[in-house]
């Protein structure tokens, strides 16, 4: 009977091995529900590294053919997670018995979605759409200026702003002449002095595209959207110094903690909230950090002083108060009570960055506004 009752335990414990050493190599797709009737058809190819990990790629064909890379993923016993850090997700699984089917979520922000997978066949696998073809870059010495520009008035119903760039093509949405300005010359609101009421208030849609063959770096897109508020906002200004309440950025004692990007050193950064206090940063600069603070976060400018160079993947999660996201005409609800709730901004940035704000008064450069005009028409 000891006997059999050992045997028995062995054939358990093979049954558990057998269980929980599932391979999970190959396809999986699913179909994500991200409300409004609308849903987003999701592929996870996975396969083995030379060491015998996992690795994988992230697909979202209903939003192009591109290629998502998977930061990390992991199968420990049924929990199947994988984490994508170029856009701020992350999905929490648990694999069937057969090996064939995944239950889960996706979380881009506060609220995680469900996504359930299922491990596709040659018969049942998606097509991932071609990607649109690469646009070779500029030369880094043109001077280009936007070609085809189209300004008018936002419309008043529009939710949101912000900027875009696709491919050759530049956009703003409800952009007002004070955004226009931080964005192109990397400055807070208020090193902006001398303007007119209406640089605050009156917003504008703009479509515009370089007269240059190429894709431009991110200094060429603002070089050409300096040009452009000089000639269809008729803007002349001059510098001038003025000590202001600041935010210094800098190197936490703790070090940082942040991960070397490996995007096109040259290519523009990929920094998009994905809801209120949930960054996810991908080829971003510490001066691209620092200015989207400043610009989009808190009530002053930021000067960056971490001695960083080059760009940086990295996700930052906190819980806002009412005295942030004032740029984006964002209202920002009582913090939350959960105890899992993330931290606020400034623990945040130490504890997930390993870098530090403080609030300091520096002199910094303004610039002057000597004169400035609503639009010319298109």
């Amino acid at each position: 009977m000891k006997k059999f009752f050992l045997s028995l335990i062995g054939l358990v414990m093979l049954f558990a091995s057998t269980l929980y050493a599932q391979d999970v190599t190959g396809t999986w797709q699913g179909t994500l529900d991200v409300g409004s009737g609308k849903s987003l058809r999701i592929v996870l190819k996975v396969s083995k590294a030379a060491d015998g990990t996992l690795k994988a790629v992230n697909y979202s064909i209903d939003q192009g053919g591109q290629p998502i890379p998977v930061s990390s993923i992991t199968l420990q016993g049924t929990a199947f997670n994988f984490a994508a850090s170029m856009i701020g997700g992350k999905y929490e699984g648990k694999l069937s018995p057969d090996g064939n089917s995944i239950v889960g979520t996706w979380s881009q922000g506060p609220n995680p979605l469900p996504l359930n997978f299922a491990k596709a066949t040659p018969a049942t696998t998606w097509t991932i759409p071609e990607p649109p073809p690469e646009i070779p870059p500029m030369a880094a010495d043109a001077s280009p200026e936007f070609e085809v520009a189209t300004i008018k008035p936002s419309n008043p119903d529009t939710q949101g702003r912000g900027f875009r760039v696709r491919g050759r093509e530049f956009t703003t949405i409800n952009t007002t002449l004070s955004s226009l300005l931080t964005f192109a010359y990397g400055l807070h609101p208020k090193q902006i002095v001398g303007a007119p009421a209406w640089v605050d208030t009156d917003k504008f849609d703009i479509t515009a595209q370089p007269d240059a063959p190429g894709r431009p770096n991110d200094k060429q897109w603002k070089a050409m959207l300096q040009k452009l508020l000089t000639d269809r906002f008729q803007l002349t200004f001059h510098h001038d110094k003025k000590e202001l309440a600041v935010y210094v950025l800098e190197v936490a004692k703790s070090g940082s903690k942040l991960t070397k990007s490996q995007g096109d050193p040259n290519g523009l950064p990929g920094m998009f909230f994905r809801g209120l206090g949930n960054l996810p940063a991908a080829n971003a600069t510490m001066q691209d950090f620092a200015g989207l603070l400043q610009s989009a976060v808190l009530d002053k400018p930021v000067v960056d002083q971490t001695g960083l160079s080059g760009r940086f993947d990295f996700t930052l999660n906190w819980t806002p108060d009412e005295s942030q996201f004032v740029g984006l005409g964002v209202k920002v609800p009582p913090p939350s009570d959960k105890p899992d709730a993330p931290p606020g901004l400034f623990t945040a940035v130490q504890e997930q960055l390993g870098l530090k704000l403080e609030a300091t008064k520096a002199p910094v450069d303004v610039i002057v506004i000597d004169k400035v005009e609503k639009p010319s028409a298109n």
